[in-house]
């Protein structure tokens, strides 16, 4: 216990509960975003390498549970459809995260949030956007860039649910492929990250204590999702990632 209060004091544990719950709730509504909305609302109280800690490992509990909620094998088939997406983005991934502490993060916060930010807009004033079939090279491209990101900074959701409502996913596979690709990228991020040192010994209670609000969260969305169609998910979709592209914009001017 006291090595708990000796890492935040008991009103920065409630904060950073109620930080994890509501990126579980973000997440289970429309599979992505609970990375974002937990390093920005972290990093307001505490070192943002603490903050990078505090959610590698909800996020691994929290993408298994989204990629295998309709089972196994849909989530294997999730994976074969997204192959090159998640090889390209595991690479670059565990390359990128040994960076973490030495090549400032700000330029790739500015240069991912700008275009999520302008897709957002234009696809929410009615301008539509949309690949008719998946393309190996467009694949790799997007999944290099979300390893990139993922890398340095934990949140790789924003060019993969762009890449994924470009093609028009249907809702249930859109969240599970999201699943499935941020989970395998959360076991890289995890063994990157216990290389680069971000997550140790006096990290890891941070990170263990968010596990159960982020799945709390995720199960509250999840009810959500399910009541909603594909309308109103894309709709809903596209304001988060609206809201993920200018945060990562404010990020990237006051890092």
């Amino acid at each position: 216990m006291e090595q708990f209060f000796a890492l935040l004091p008991l009103g920065l544990w409630v904060a950073s509960l109620a930080v994890a719950l509501l990126g579980g709730v973000v997440k289970g509504v429309v599979g992505f975003g609970a990375p974002m909305v937990m390093i920005s609302g972290l990093s307001s109280f505490m070192a943002p390498e603490l903050a990078l800690a505090g959610l590698i490992l909800p996020m691994l509990a929290a993408n298994g549970t989204q990629a295998f909620r309709q089972g196994v094998g849909p989530a294997l088939a999730s994976a074969r459809r997204f192959r090159v997406f998640l090889l390209v983005g595991g690479i670059v991934l565990v390359l990128s995260a040994q960076l973490v502490r030495v090549v400032p993060v700000s330029v790739f916060l500015g240069l991912i949030g700008v275009p999520v930010t302008v897709f957002a807009l234009l696809q929410l004033a009615g301008w539509v956007m949309r690949l008719k079939r998946q393309h190996t090279g467009i694949e790799a491209g997007v999944g290099a860039i979300a390893g990139f990101l993922g890398g340095m900074s934990g949140v790789w959701g924003p060019p993969t649910a762009l890449y994924l409502t470009a093609l028009d996913t249907e809702k249930t596979e859109h969240v599970r492929a999201q699943g499935v690709i941020y989970g395998l990228g959360a076991i890289a991020l995890l063994g990157a990250h216990v290389g680069s040192g971000v997550l140790r010994a006096e990290t890891l209670p941070l990170s263990l204590a968010l596990i159960a609000p982020a799945l709390l969260g995720q199960w509250l969305g999840g009810k959500i999702l399910d009541r909603i169609d594909q309308a109103l998910f894309r709709r809903a979709t596209l304001i988060v990632l609206l809201i993920v592209g200018l945060n990562l914009i404010r990020r990237s001017i006051l890092v």
